[in-house]
């Protein structure tokens, strides 16, 4: 069911790859509520993707840039306003990337040069994203910019690895970013804590399905989906939510202020 929470705003979603990822489905999502946006990836992720299906169910427009650039980044604004006909209303940042990760090397061994990547790529853009946009004056009042990060940035696990130091450093980013945004245009800018999601990105990380029964059995109302997160950024870059700033929300079904539940103590064998 659609509420039409979005009905004449603007757009720039990042971060669609296929089907399964958060970004598709928020796209999905977004279009339903009667948004209209852009469509941007790296052009690398863009080929192999299937962003263009997405562009045509969505009437989208896809503008390639590399989020580590400002150049590309001033582009992206740049044109997006021209394709869209007015300053923007939300941004999604749904961007992450480890090499460490996807060559398997152990956070005490990290590759510093593949470190340094990760963030540049996964947290830094973030910044940069922001900063154009600040000094564009591409945002309007108001607008909502959310990015999608993991409850590692706040508790220890050992697979996710570098990740979790550059998800730190994200939603820090968000934080001090949404206050200046917040003085300068009313701008809300914060980061959202999903559950395990089966995306083409976590699933590649090693023990990534046994974490993900794990999660589900922890959590009260279990792992939440890619469409229910989808659901919620939408609300988040609706006018519902407009003095919600700068803030880590976790939409996981409760499984970050859950210490342990009966289902795991009985898998455990600690209670019958």
């Amino acid at each position: 069911m659609a509420y039409n929470l979005l009905k004449g705003k603007r757009g720039i979603i990042t971060g669609a790859l296929d089907s399964n990822s958060i970004a598709w489905k928020v796209a999905e999502k977004a279009h339903e509520e009667g948004a209209s946006f852009v469509l941007t990836n790296a052009p690398i992720a863009m080929r192999m993707g299937e962003i263009n299906a997405l562009a045509e169910k969505t009437n989208s427009k896809i503008v390639p840039a590399d989020a580590t650039s400002v150049e590309e980044l001033t582009h992206l604004f740049n044109q997006s306003q021209e394709i869209l006909g007015g300053k923007i209303d939300f941004v999604l940042h749904s961007i992450g990337m480890s090499v460490n990760i996807r060559k398997k090397i152990g956070y005490p061994e990290l590759n510093y040069d593949y470190y340094a990547k990760g963030v540049d790529v996964s947290a830094m853009s973030l910044h940069k994203m922001l900063s154009v946009a600040y000094q564009l004056d591409a945002l309007n009042e108001h607008a909502s910019v959310v990015a999608l990060t993991y409850a590692a940035a706040q508790r220890t696990y050992p697979f996710y690895t570098d990740m979790a130091d550059i998800k730190a450093l994200l939603e820090s980013i968000a934080r001090s970013f949404g206050y200046h945004y917040g003085i300068k245009k009313k701008v809300r800018v914060n980061t959202v804590s999903q559950s395990p999601t089966k995306t083409t990105a976590g699933t590649g990380i090693k023990g990534f399905g046994d974490f993900f029964d794990y999660a589900d059995a922890i959590s009260p109302l279990g792992n939440a989906s890619a469409e229910d997160c989808a659901n919620y950024c939408v609300t988040l870059f609706s006018d519902l939510t407009k003095m919600v700033t700068m803030q880590n929300l976790f939409h996981d079904g409760g499984y970050s202020t859950t210490g342990v539940s009966d289902l795991m103590m009985k898998k455990a064998g600690i209670t019958e």
